[in-house]
């Protein structure tokens, strides 16, 4: 199960809210960078979805990868906004390692 924090529920709903209707958002992971593995947010079509599961986290559809499901299990998503910079920070448990700049994990 993946947990969002009010803040990442509130951008996840305002970004869904501007996309053309039959967008859907994907959450998982991709091979990246120099610890193995980076977080990756997705808004694709409908007819783009093959094998993910649809979850409703906090009344949000989230399609996940079954796959991917052992390296987010029990992970929180947060959203920041710092000045001008925005991001969803991703608070994962099962992580062993992030890398020094903080964009890849290692499970």
């Amino acid at each position: 199960m993946i947990y969002l924090t009010e803040n990442a529920r509130k951008k996840l709903s305002n970004n869904i809210s501007n996309l053309p209707e039959g967008n859907v958002v994907k959450i998982g992971i991709k091979k990246s960078g120099c610890s193995g593995y980076a977080y990756v947010i997705e808004y694709l079509e409908v007819g783009e979805i093959e094998n993910e599961v649809r979850y409703d986290i906090d009344g949000i559809d989230i399609y996940i990868d079954p796959s991917h499901n052992v390296f987010l299990s029990d992970m929180t998503i947060d959203f920041r906004k710092t000045g001008l910079n925005e991001l969803f920070e991703f608070i994962n448990p099962n992580e062993s390692a992030r890398c020094g700049c903080g964009e890849s994990f290692t499970i």
